[in-house]
């Protein structure tokens, strides 16, 4: 049991590291800018306090957390060049042996809450209508 654990932590800690990663590349000139907008989309949700799907939705509050989160950054990853993966994931082990957390994104938090004012606002149209 006490494996899970261990493989369920050190899981964890790639996604949070791999977080790191897409913000360091974001900031690099060499990155494309498709990638780039790809990253800065991952890098505000993964850092946003704030969940598309809230986690005390049964079932579905999980899914962003355990699928939809990961498969982005494992998507940003592969689009970006190997060089610009190395040296971004060699400066976010540095950054986080450093300062021992990530950072907030308060954009990222913004654009959550966007998402849902618009969804709840279109919902209201569509109930009246």
């Amino acid at each position: 049991m006490a494996n899970i654990f261990e493989t369920i932590r050190a899981w964890a800690r790639h996604i949070k590291r791999d977080s790191m990663t897409l913000w360091f590349a974001y900031r690099s000139p060499k990155t494309p800018l498709l990638v780039k907008l790809l990253c800065v989309c991952v890098v505000a949700y993964a850092l946003s306090p704030i969940d598309l799907i809230p986690d005390f939705i049964p079932v579905l509050g999980y899914v962003d957390d355990t699928l939809l989160l990961p498969g982005l950054i494992w998507l940003a990853i592969k689009l970006l060049p190997k060089d610009i993966v190395d040296e971004s994931r060699s400066r976010a082990d540095a950054w986080m042996a450093e300062r021992g957390k990530r950072p907030r994104s308060h954009a990222g938090a913004a654009i959550i809450l966007a998402v849902w004012l618009t969804t709840a606002y279109a919902a209201g149209i569509w109930l009246r209508g």
